[in-house]
């Protein structure tokens, strides 16, 4: 597999193994109990995954033909 095809399991293993374990209402967080924190945080961290990955795609390079 590519790298840009382990960076976009990043986010998915993140979310779906790691709730369970931060599965609390304190500490608060900005605000936010923490699981709430955590989703906002995935939410950022995935956006931030799938700009590197669009990046890395070799398809997105300039000068490629997209036609």
């Amino acid at each position: 597999m590519k790298l840009g095809h382990y960076l976009s399991m990043i986010p998915f293993l993140g979310m779906l193994f790691s709730l369970p374990f931060v599965n609390r209402v304190e500490p608060f967080v900005l605000g936010l109990p923490f699981i709430m924190f955590w989703i906002v945080l995935w939410v950022v961290l995935t956006s931030i995954i799938m700009a590197i990955v669009f990046k890395l795609d070799p398809a997105n390079r300039e000068g490629g033909d997209m036609e």
